[in-house]
C-alpha cells in the first residue's frame, strides 16, 4: 500500500508555524504533495526542505511569495520533473513524479479570478494537464492527478452553489471542463467512497466559514478509470488546520 497526501498549505513557511511538523510526524505519508508553497527552497531551513526521513523536490514560481508546488517522498522516485510548459512552469504550477507502478501529477490549478480575468489561462492549464495525463496513460502509465483544482464540480461540492454561479471556481466554463474531464476516462476518487453533501476542503478565512462549514470541495485525487480499482481509500481530513485548505488522502494498493 502507498499512502499519499495532498495539501494546499497556503504558504509552507506559514504552515510550518501552525503545527505542520507535528501533523507530518503523526500522518507519516509515503508521499506528500503540496501546493501554494509561496517559497523557493533557498528561503527555507533544512528541516522544511527535507524533514527527517524525506527527500523533496520543488517547483517554485519566478515571482517570489507566489504559487509553487513541492513533493516530499520517503522512497526515491524514478523521475521527478516539471510540466514542461513554460507559461505554467514559470509559476511553479506542477510536478510530475514517476514511480514503477504509477505517476503522480501534483498540480496547483490557477484561480480564474474575478470576472474570469484569468479564465483563459486556467482552461489552458486544465487542458494541458489532461493532455499530459492522456499521453502517459497511452504510454502504459497509471496516473494520479492530485492537488488544488480550484473548481467545485457540482452543486453538492460547495455550500452556496446558486450564489456562486458567477464566481471563480464555479464558473460554467470551469464546471464544464470538470465534467468533460470526469467523463473522459478519469475518476474523482473521493466520490467513489463518499457521496454525501457538505464535504469540503477549503473555507474562506472570513465570516467564520470553517466553523460553520460553509466551504468548497476544490481539492481532488483523480485517477484514470483503469487505475480506480487499486484505490483503497480516498478521504478528506477536515479537522487538520494550519491552512484555509485541509489535506486530502488516498491509499493505493
Amino acid at each position: 500500500m502507498v499512502n499519499i497526501f495532498s495539501w494546499n498549505v497556503n504558504g509552507i513557511r506559514a504552515v510550518s508555524k501552525k503545527g505542520f511538523y507535528t501533523w507530518l510526524e503523526k500522518a507519516r505519508p509515503d508521499i506528500l504533495c503540496i501546493q501554494e508553497t509561496k517559497a523557493h527552497p533557498d528561503q527555507l531551513g533544512d528541516e522544511l526542505k527535507n524533514p527527517p526521513g524525506y527527500g523533496s523536490f520543488w517547483a517554485s514560481a519566478e515571482k517570489k511569495g507566489y504559487s509553487g508546488t513541492a513533493v516530499y517522498y520517503k522512497k526515491e522516485p524514478l523521475d521527478v520533473g516539471f510540466l514542461g510548459i513554460r507559461e505554467f512552469d514559470c509559476e511553479g504550477r506542477g510536478l510530475i513524479i514517476k514511480y514503477p507502478d504509477f505517476t503522480i501529477i501534483n498540480a496547483y490549478f490557477p484561480n480564474s479570478q474575478a470576472e474570469g480575468a484569468r479564465l483563459g489561462y486556467k482552461l489552458d492549464f486544465c487542458n494541458s494537464i489532461m493532455n499530459i495525463a492522456e499521453r502517459r496513460i497511452n504510454n502504459g502509465e497509471n496516473i494520479l492527478i492530485c492537488g488544488d483544482y480550484n473548481i467545485a464540480h457540482r452543486a453538492i461540492d460547495l455550500a452556496n452553489p446558486k450564489r456562486n454561479e458567477k464566481n471563480p471556481g464555479y464558473l460554467p466554463e470551469e464546471r464544464a471542463w470538470m465534467e468533460k474531464f470526469l467523463t473522459s476516462g478519469f475518476s474523482d476518487t473521493f466520490r467513489i467512497f463518499n457521496k454525501k453533501p457538505e464535504q469540503y476542503t477549503w473555507w474562506s478565512y472570513r465570516f467564520k466559514a470553517r466553523d460553520r462549514n460553509i466551504g468548497w470541495r476544490i481539492d481532488y485525487n483523480c485517477v484514470n478509470d483503469n487505475f480506480a480499482n487499486r484505490v483503497k481509500k480516498s478521504i478528506i481530513h477536515t479537522t487538520v488546520t494550519g491552512s484555509d485548505h485541509c489535506p486530502i488522502e488516498i491509499t493505493i494498493s
